[in-house]
């Protein structure tokens, strides 16, 4: 076993392009490569025989948990059936049409159809050609701006990227591109006036965003596009009325809202979709990681009546949309997906995940709460992060060279858990499967506070 780890070990310097990865410290043995062997529940454990807690669940995707065997065997039926069939010209597979019902029973009210790509990125691409479709079939040519919001994610891709309003994402690729442009992230613990309350500063964010779309032109912007909550922008809940506040001017200036539900669908919020949580009506929602929770690839795009019609319209008088991928509606993904959203409902997991999540972010602020780098610890439902700062009461941030975030990350990867050094700012995350127990979660708060005084000690 261990010739065969060393022998896996060169292969992936010597061949395997990792994304999001320091390419120049991986190939030179830098970093550490870890060769992940199975999963059962909240464990993965790796080729060495190392087990731990995945407290960020993959990325946010294993909703339902490691090793589940009714999905794998949804997966296996399905390919000994049928392993694939395309979905152009009405073509279509028991698991597709029956997954789609399935996620339009569980949709927010004012949804009709369900687009199937494969990852997040690709979803919120067609987005993007959907909202351009849409203005033209209106014949407002001119309608094609999607303001976006700094710290935002919402791919990588090259449209997709721009959306997304983090540095990482842009550097050296030559985004954002237009028409993509980015308004202020509501972040109520980076607030420059910290006399704001969270109302005042949600008012604040949503002036912003008119006085944005003035200076544009209200005839030009066709979308805002939004996570419910700030996901790997740093976990970030949004202030209170926030998102009412927004929807009132996108209303206001006939503009298309996208909620990017990839992270908060399916039950991480304790709510089934993060826009029935915070009360966001959207024209488009996109789906991903929890969808299949990540057992396969499956992505979609849930296109709300009004936006439909509009659709049905431009075909009547274009024909046939001119948009498509090979693998959309794949019937071993799809088949997944039905699995998955079986085992959601039969395991109570929607429940779970919001019982449970706030009973480890309270665990988590009260054993922190003493600590002098903790900013703040954040959060809702199956989700939550804590900032570290040099100084609490100047809310002063440390230097990005001493990598406190990925320290403490380290150090809580030592303790047996698996957490998230955030992008853009020394922000450690969590977002466990959504079976996690309190047990568990009484682990992760233990392990955590660890790490966190064994590097606070070295500042």
């Amino acid at each position: 076993m261990l010739e065969r780890s060393n022998e896996l070990n060169a292969w992936d310097r010597d061949h395997f392009f990792h994304p999001s990865t320091h390419m120049g410290a991986h190939a030179r043995g830098e970093t550490p490569t870890r060769i992940i062997k199975s999963g059962e529940g909240v464990h993965i454990t790796d080729s060495t025989g190392r087990t731990s807690i995945d407290a960020f669940a993959g990325l946010y995707c294993v909703n339902v948990g490691y090793g589940r065997q009714e999905i794998a065997d949804a997966i296996a039926k399905q390919a000994h059936e049928l392993a694939y069939y395309h979905a152009y010209v009405g073509h279509g597979t028991d698991a597709s049409i029956t997954l789609s019902k399935m996620i339009i029973d569980r949709a927010p009210e004012g949804m009709s159809r369900v687009y199937f790509g494969l990852s997040g990125s690709d979803a919120n691409e067609t987005n993007i050609k959907l909202i351009w479709y849409y203005n033209n079939v209106l014949g407002r040519p001119e309608k094609k701006k999607i303001i976006s919001r700094w710290r935002g994610y919402h791919g990588s891709g090259i449209m997709t990227g721009s959306m997304t309003g983090l540095e990482l994402f842009h550097n050296a690729f030559d985004l954002p591109r237009a028409p993509i442009i980015h308004t202020e992230a509501p972040y109520y613990f980076r607030r420059e006036d910290r006399s704001m309350s969270e109302e005042q500063f949600s008012q604040h964010c949503a002036d912003k965003l008119e006085e944005m779309i003035l200076a544009e032109g209200p005839e030009t912007v066709a979308a805002f596009i939004g996570e419910p909550i700030l996901g790997t922008g740093g976990i970030v809940p949004p202030p209170a009325g926030y998102w009412q506040k927004i929807q009132a001017v996108l209303n206001k200036y006939d503009i298309l809202l996208v909620a990017d539900e990839v992270v908060t669908g399916f039950g991480r919020l304790g709510t089934m979709f993060g826009s029935d949580h915070y009360g966001i009506k959207p024209d488009l929602i996109t789906i991903a990681k929890g969808l299949t929770s990540a057992y396969a690839p499956l992505s979609g795009v849930i296109v709300s009546d009004k936006v439909w019609q509009v659709l049905v319209k431009g075909s009547d008088a274009l024909g046939a949309i001119g948009h498509g991928w090979t693998y959309s509606a794949h019937p071993i993904c799809t088949a997944a997906g039905i699995a998955n959203l079986e085992l959601i409902n039969k395991l109570d997991l929607v429940t779970n995940a919001g019982e449970t999540g706030a009973y480890f972010r309270e665990q988590l602020t009260q054993a922190l709460a003493g600590n002098a780098i903790v900013g703040e610890v954040r959060g809702d439902g199956m989700l939550a992060a804590v900032e570290f700062v040099a100084d609490k009461d100047d809310r002063t941030f440390f230097d990005p060279a001493l990598k406190v975030g990925p320290r403490i990350a380290a150090a809580l990867a030592e303790r047996g858990v698996l957490g998230r050094a955030m992008p853009q700012g020394d922000i450690l995350g969590f977002a466990p499967p959504l079976c996690l127990t309190r047990d568990e979660a009484d682990t992760v708060v233990k392990a955590a506070t660890e790490a966190v005084e064994s590097v606070a000690k070295t500042i």
